[in-house]
């Protein structure tokens, strides 16, 4: 089949119609206006004209720029005899990449931010490793920019959580080495800045049977020993917190490798819990699989307290440099919030969103579970 493309000058994107699930581009909506909309369906150009090359990453806002950080996939997509029975396919690694934008719309291409190592095999960072998921936050007490990430062998037994810092937020970044935190293996991972200035690793461990909420020391390098297990026996990974309104906000995927699954969602009045599972916030059409995506992270919007974007993945495990994005706003509602599948939406969000939103959930009333 033939790529049918356009160029959209303002936004650097280009449209294809070949793809099976659709990720997204951001497009004017009206001149008069100024909002943009985000259409669902698209690859997203960065403003060189390049596809933006940040999986499995996360968003950092400092001093009006937004920073979106994520796994640089290059290369041959192959899958280890050592995986195969969940088709474990990969990338060599190369590094992690940042984009800067100050209005969500442009991208500039920062480089890699963290390069892999080329010279030492038994480096974390060595292209035959495995880092993923690489979140950054700014220490306001050190004037420190910290990256950590999911470290691991290519069997994926090593399960390591890996640390980063640097002066910029474009880097370069320095590394400082890996831990198996709490004494328990690490595998996906974000990380959590809250309003106090504490930070936390939120991540996958006892073979992701478990996930762990670990309080950053407070120069953010290390674990100080303070931490809760969650959601035990409980499968989980790509998980992502946020806060809204005072509570704390989870979502997670379940175990499927790189096929989708639908996604989970808990509440608590506290980090350390008790969590409240509230099932799968996803709407729509394809809801039942996340619309064919994975959790990342989720996006506050500068200035915009009740704006939250849901950032996904959706892999595509034999072609991994050619998986796409999901953007999606979430809606809140008194006890539970919701994802609404939309084919477009503007950005930022009007209140014609939020009916429409309104609209597909009045009787919505997922299973709730309680306790950790």
């Amino acid at each position: 089949m033939k790529l049918k493309t356009h160029r959209w000058p303002l936004a650097g994107l280009i449209a294809t119609t070949l793809v099976a699930w659709p990720s997204f581009q951001i497009v004017p909506a009206n001149e008069a206006s100024k909002p943009f909309e985000v259409r669902q369906g698209t690859v997203w150009l960065d403003t060189s004209g390049r596809p933006i090359n940040a999986h499995g990453g996360g968003v950092l806002f400092h001093q009006g720029v937004y920073y979106w950080y994520g796994e640089n996939k290059e290369g041959r997509s192959w899958m280890p005899k050592c995986n195969k029975s969940w088709d474990g396919y990969r990338v060599d690694v190369t590094g992690i990449r940042c984009y800067s934008s100050r209005d969500l719309i442009n991208w500039k291409d920062e480089g890699l931010v963290l390069k892999a190592d080329l010279n030492d095999p038994e480096s974390d960072l060595s292209p035959s490793k495995v880092c993923e998921r690489p979140k950054v936050v700014f220490n306001p007490r050190t004037q420190k920019f910290v990256m950590w990430m999911h470290i691991d062998s290519q069997d994926y037994k090593s399960a390591r959580a890996g640390v980063a810092v640097a002066n910029h937020p474009t880097g370069p970044f320095t590394y400082r080495g890996s831990v198996r935190p709490e004494g328990q293996d690490s595998r996906d991972q974000t990380l959590f800045q809250d309003d106090d200035g504490n930070a936390y690793r939120i991540y996958a461990s006892e073979t992701n049977k478990t996930t762990y909420i670990s309080l950053l020391t407070d120069d953010y390098l290390s674990h100080s020993g303070k931490y809760v297990r969650v959601f035990v026996n409980q499968p989980m990974e790509a998980q992502a917190m946020f806060k809204h309104a005072g509570r704390y906000w989870l979502v997670g995927s379940h175990v499927t490798g790189w096929d989708p699954n639908a996604v989970r969602s808990a509440v608590a009045d506290s980090i350390w819990g008790p969590w409240t599972e509230l099932g799968n916030p996803c709407l729509g059409s394809g809801a039942g699989k996340t619309f064919g995506g994975q959790s990342t992270f989720v996006l506050p919007v500068a200035g915009k307290p009740d704006l939250l974007i849901f950032m996904a993945d959706r892999w595509n495990k034999t072609k991994l440099p050619d998986s796409r994005y999901i953007w999606l706003p979430i809606q809140f509602t008194d006890k539970r919030f919701v994802i609404p599948w939309q084919d477009s939406w503007r950005l930022p969000i009007d209140n014609e969103l939020t009916e429409q939103a309104n609209s597909l959930s009045p009787s919505y009333t997922p299973p709730m579970k309680k306790g950790l």
